[in-house]
């Protein structure tokens, strides 16, 4: 049975209270069906990375109705991976004990241990690294070494926050196929944070783009591109006409236009 579908129920996130409240999201809905990609788009400060905290339980919203497979996110768990726009990982530990770690944490047994990390260190082209620290380490291995983290402890929910941004354009494609090969390998659910249009259209089936602060759902765009995808999709005309749409509505929200809420 697949596993990994996620609710929002008319959330509202806000942080601080009185004058001094923010509210990052408000009354935000949305659905994501076990096995999706969604990517979200939207200007800075609109609740994207809220909305990745929310789910992955970091911050509790004040209303409203946050569920995994029918079960009310309270906390984080390993059911949720988590990678962010920085690797974050343990300096003074190897690539192969950053990664084993969540699974030593839990207690997982030292030969079902090392054959995980093993399997998904060869998935991510790092078996001949796994010595190295992270400071030997280039900042696209770096990244890989944190998606492997992540992967090693089989979630069925993986939230990405950017993850990409930092590195340079050559590296970043690099990651993104790599992306695509683990997601078809592994089908867990993906939400990916970007502010790169053809970075969502790349790599999503469906495009969620908020509005600006509060956070709301502007619109949801299915891009029916083929999979697998490919760098020559950058360039065909379904994938500039989806993208043209994006602009206009990035633009509307960033030049602070009337809200076109739908959900």
């Amino acid at each position: 049975m697949n596993r990994g579908a996620i609710k929002l129920n008319q959330v509202t996130l806000t942080f601080g209270t009185g004058s001094h409240a923010v509210t990052a999201l408000e009354n935000l809905t949305l659905t994501v069906k076990p096995g999706g990609f969604l990517a979200i788009l939207g200007p800075s400060g609109c609740g994207k990375s809220s909305l990745i905290s929310s789910i992955a339980g970091f911050q509790t919203p004040q209303s409203g109705e946050l569920l995994v497979d029918g079960e009310k996110v309270e906390s984080p768990g390993s059911d949720r991976g988590v990678v962010f726009q920085q690797p974050t990982l343990f300096p003074w530990k190897t690539v192969r004990q950053n990664v084993e770690f969540g699974l030593k944490s839990r207690g997982v047994p030292g030969p079902e241990r090392h054959n995980r990390v093993d399997r998904i260190l060869l998935r991510v082209g790092l078996s001949e690294f796994h010595r190295h620290y992270p400071a030997q380490l280039s900042g696209g291995m770096q990244q890989r070494v944190g998606l492997a983290r992540v992967l090693v402890n089989r979630p069925r929910v993986m939230l990405m926050d950017e993850p990409f941004s930092a590195l340079d354009a050559q590296t970043r494609l690099l990651m993104q196929e790599l992306l695509l090969e683990v997601w078809e390998e592994f089908r867990m659910t993906i939400i990916f944070v970007t502010h790169d249009i053809d970075e969502a259209i790349y790599l999503g089936d469906r495009i969620a783009v908020l509005t600006r602060r509060p956070g709301r759902i502007k619109a949801l765009l299915d891009v029916d591109l083929p999979r697998p995808r490919s760098a020559q999709q950058l360039t065909e005309e379904r994938f500039l006409q989806v993208k043209r749409g994006c602009l206009i509505m990035m633009r509307e929200e960033s030049l602070g236009a009337p809200q076109l809420v739908n959900g």
